[in-house]
């Protein structure tokens, strides 16, 4: 609520006023501070136009159209402008009968010499004789990372056809906090049809899959004491595939290639080794860096043991892109091998072979002791959701552990600080499935996200005990 009017403030006299910063003295740290206000805060039987709110220092407006959140939200936004201390809010929509309005200004107003943010700044006014109260909270979270989202907009509708999020604006509209969490106060009681997205371009309406969006699955109501949690999707699918131990892991980039890849006649080659080693927990691929391979002859190709004796208990294998060569073999930790290439083992569409007649690369497997050993419990996991660990660095799943019971015991895995979620995979399909909201109303598949990050250490063994 705004603090008590300040009777004869517009007697101020600001006609002289110089805009300019204090000399010397503390910074100032303080965001403005709301001294009088015309008609005054939660004003009864409002039928004016114009709005008049004053500060007692001077203010700046950022972004106020894309900022102001009006409900019931209006046909036509108001326009809002500032002048030294006074801020004016002309109100350009007829106003509705014995409804109760709420102008959020969320981060607009700031002071004008230190640029300090007056947050959770509301006015309130009534058009009939009393204020609404009712109110409706709760929670949004991403779908695929069970993380907030605070720039989401949470929407009322109060027509419940699915095509009102694209054709119409919402009644009552509100932010998240950081936490992902919303309320919506002075609603009229009753019930409501609850949405979220990513308001881009400011539209307030729900206009592409690519937008974050969250639905609920049944009206919500001022008088339920709670509401279920919203999760946001997109209809894009970006998750990786679950692997049921650690599997291949991104490797070292790869050499950048020549500025004009027609102009270079050698076949370019780059390999999935770091400093020389091979993970163990990968296998060795060769990929060829400008184009896809026209001709392959595998029995141009040797490997030998550190004794330069030929194995051949291996198998090579050619992605779908012809872009790539997999070899996989069962490793020995901390062992030199050898790979021997000849000039005709491979040429790529633009007719590229090696320049050399022989060529031989040199690695290592690293030791086994450059692994951890993972003993994961958790004490009251779910099995009939089908989880899913999830190993997360940099917002990207690295590795997915596919929990078959409550206990989580890998041999070997890659040491790194880790986040880490649990997906829900309802339809048991080994991947994060965004929802449909149009064609089939279904929720996107849920993640927990643990709060508690994992730092795997090498040659430890990595015992931890979570409660979901």
């Amino acid at each position: 609520m705004l603090i008590a009017v300040v009777s004869l403030f517009w007697l101020m006299d600001t006609s002289c006023a110089n805009i300019a910063p204090p000399l010397g003295g503390a910074r100032d740290s303080l965001p403005p501070v709301l001294m009088a206000a015309k008609p005054g805060d939660s004003a009864l039987k409002f039928t004016g136009k114009k709005i008049s709110l004053v500060f007692n220092e001077f203010i700046q407006l950022e972004n106020a159209q894309e900022n102001i959140l009006v409900s019931p939200t209006p046909k036509q936004n108001p326009v809002v402008e500032s002048k030294l201390k006074i801020l004016n809010i002309t109100l350009k929509d007829s106003l509705e009968p014995n409804t109760t309005y709420q102008i959020d200004f969320g981060e607009t107003i700031k002071d004008i010499n230190e640029g300090n943010i007056l947050q959770g700044f509301k006015y309130i006014f009534s058009t009939g004789n009393y204020l609404d109260t009712s109110s409706i909270s709760g929670r949004v979270l991403q779908a695929e990372t069970g993380k907030p989202d605070s720039t989401l907009l949470v929407m009322l509708y109060t027509k419940g056809v699915d095509s009102a999020v694209y054709k119409e604006k919402p009644r009552y509209i509100t932010r998240l906090d950081s936490l992902g969490r919303y309320r919506f106060e002075n609603l009229k009681p009753g019930a409501y049809y609850l949405y979220a997205w990513k308001d881009e371009g400011g539209q307030r309406r729900y206009l592409s899959g690519k937008q974050l969006f969250a639905f609920a699955d049944k009206q919500v109501s001022t008088s339920d004491s709670e509401i279920p949690v919203l999760y946001a999707y997109t209809e894009k699918d970006t998750t990786p595939p679950v692997r049921q131990t650690p599997s291949t892991r991104p490797g070292k980039p790869a050499a950048k290639p020549a500025a004009n890849p027609a102009a270079d006649k050698r076949l370019r080659l780059d390999f999935n080794l770091e400093n020389g080693e091979l993970d163990l927990l990968k296998t060795l691929e060769i990929g060829f860096q400008l184009a896809p391979v026209k001709k392959l002859d595998t029995s141009k190709i040797g490997f030998y043991n550190e004794k330069w004796q030929p194995i051949t208990d291996y198998k090579i294998v050619q992605d779908s892109s012809k872009k790539k060569l997999v070899f996989k073999y069962k490793w020995t930790e901390n062992t030199i091998y050898q790979l021997v290439l000849k000039k005709e083992f491979a040429e790529d569409t633009a007719g590229r072979k090696m320049t050399r007649a022989i060529d031989t690369l040199s690695f290592k497997t690293k030791k086994i002791s450059a692994y951890g050993t993972v003993r994961f419990r958790f004490l009251n996991l779910d099995l009939s959701k089908n989880p899913i660990l999830q190993w997360v660095q940099s917002e990207k799943v690295m590795e997915s552990s596919k929990l078959t019971g409550k206990e989580l015991n890998i041999k070997m895995f890659t040491p790194g600080e880790y986040e880490l979620r649990i997906l829900y995979d309802t339809n048991n399909n080994g991947i994060w499935d965004p929802g449909m909201f149009f064609k089939e109303r279904r929720q996107p598949e849920k993640v927990l996200a643990i709060t508690r990050k994992v730092n795997i250490k090498a040659n430890w063994d990595n015992e931890i005990d979570f409660k979901l």
